[in-house]
């Protein structure tokens, strides 16, 4: 989740919140890549989730990697809550899953070597205390009790609320990950495009990355628990967003729904002001009930849209959301089959084409059934497998049509990177399908066994 964002002064015209969104259009050439990923910490010897404090914790793990391996501290209230370096940072989940968010990169082999840093850094640290990290959607055993605390001010107040509006808020802030791509937009019909296509075929993402099929210790009859888990947060925040479909969608309108995304907090001198629930249409008019009088600055309106958590959500930016965090191979895999269908204009024209004439009810129904059943759902005439294999041939097609070289040259383009998916399609297995078969096969049921077998 995010750090306090910075994004400028005193909002005196709301017109300036569209232009805040807008404001991230970029040409082309100055298109990037952002790719962040989660991973759960436990102890080796436990195989519990890891602390903040402790010999063996998040914090021990923080510390090394800014002793070991530069990277620079980020603290809250004194306490050591994330790291930065090079554009990127580290930072923590509501539960102690330790997030990447990395620097804005322009091709998927830079992407890949920033993930392989990382973990060899991480891996590196955690061996020497004892800790070890594994990329699943869902933790597989863990109850909420079991979880930690992170010294967070903005999770304190999201966790009390979050029982008050839902009933799997606390299961998605302590025990879920995710592996996401931040892409660029060039106009707001560019956008506009590319939020749909995001949208629509997220359920595909989710499909072909599922990888929570348990949870608390036993199979839990999804393939992407953590989706599920995200159905039933708080459904004026999440969600597939149809009015995105509609005739005039742009700037404008996505800021009208984020203004009716009720608050969770007003940051301010380094403290998280308790405003759930209430109104930043209030705060424009200075009658928000946590600081009666005062109306927001830019940076407010930017903390707030990162509170808002549909499937596909834009900021400066677009952010894909919808799939399970894993293995290695598929967190490169991410971002590559994101960028092959939104860079290059004839994939995702295609993508398009593919998605337009679905409905709100399709849309919903595909994204219901993709964390059912993954690569096997269906909904209507549509064959979950079938659509993800002509998505990941589109996307294959936008990566060759980019022809963004790695190691010198002597890879052509970024569509190796798309290897795990493809393997998948020819299977019709995801990472949760094989998890089943060890769980039911040579595992016999002993779920302690995914830590020794999955780990980073």
């Amino acid at each position: 989740m995010s750090i306090p964002q910075s994004g400028g002064g005193p909002i005196e015209d709301p017109a300036q919140l569209t232009e805040y969104l807008a404001s991230g259009c970029k040409p082309k050439a100055d298109w990037r890549i952002g790719t962040e990923h989660e991973k759960f910490g436990y102890c080796k010897d436990t195989l519990e989730p890891i602390p903040y404090a402790g010999p063996r914790s998040v914090l021990a793990v923080l510390e090394g990697l800014r002793d070991a391996h530069g990277w620079a501290p980020v603290e809250e209230a004194g306490k050591l809550i994330g790291l930065e370096k090079d554009g990127a940072n580290v930072s923590l989940e509501p539960g102690g899953q330790l997030e990447l968010s990395g620097a804005a990169i322009e091709t998927i082999h830079e992407t890949c070597d920033e993930v392989n840093q990382h973990l060899r850094e991480v891996k590196d640290v955690a061996d020497k205390v004892g800790v070890g990290f594994i990329g699943l959607g869902a933790a597989p055993i863990w109850t909420y009790e079991q979880m930690p605390q992170m010294p967070k001010g903005r999770y304190k107040l999201m966790t009390s609320y979050m029982d008050k509006v839902g009933t799997m808020g606390k299961s998605m802030m302590y025990r879920t990950c995710t592996v996401q791509v931040n892409l660029d937009f060039a106009s707001e019909p560019d956008m506009v495009q590319k939020l749909r296509v995001a949208l629509a075929l997220q359920p595909v993402a989710t499909a072909l990355f599922a990888n929570s099929p348990f949870f608390e210790g036993k199979p839990n009859g999804h393939k992407s628990w953590r989706s599920r888990i995200w159905r039933d947060l708080d459904a004026t925040r999440t969600g597939m967003l149809p009015f995105v479909f509609e005739e005039g969608f742009g700037f404008e309108q996505y800021a009208d729904y984020a203004l009716d995304v009720p608050m969770y907090f007003v940051y301010r001198d380094g403290q998280y002001i308790d405003a759930l629930g209430q109104s930043f249409r209030d705060f424009m008019a200075g009658k928000l009930p946590a600081l009666p009088g005062e109306t927001p600055t830019l940076s407010d309106w930017a903390d707030h849209l990162t509170t808002a958590f549909p499937e596909a959500r834009i900021k400066k930016y677009m952010e894909m959301r919808g799939a399970d965090g894993g293995p290695w191979r598929r967190l490169c895999a991410l971002p590559a089959f994101w960028v092959g269908l939104m860079y290059d204009q004839s994939a995702l024209d295609a993508a398009w084409d593919i998605a337009k004439g679905w409905d709100v009810a399709t849309r919903e129904g595909l994204r219901v059934a993709a964390s059912i059943d993954g690569l096997q759902a269906r909904v209507g005439d549509i064959h979950m497998h079938d659509l993800a294999r002509e998505v990941l041939a589109l996307s294959e097609a936008g990566l060759k049509a980019r022809a963004r070289a790695g190691a010198g040259g002597l890879v052509p383009d970024e569509t190796h990177f798309l290897n795990a998916l493809k393997e998948s399609i020819e299977t019709g297995k995801t990472p949760a399908d094989e998890l089943l078969e060890r769980y039911h096969g040579d595992w016999n049921g002993d779920l302690s066994r995914i830590y020794a077998e999955y780990s980073y």
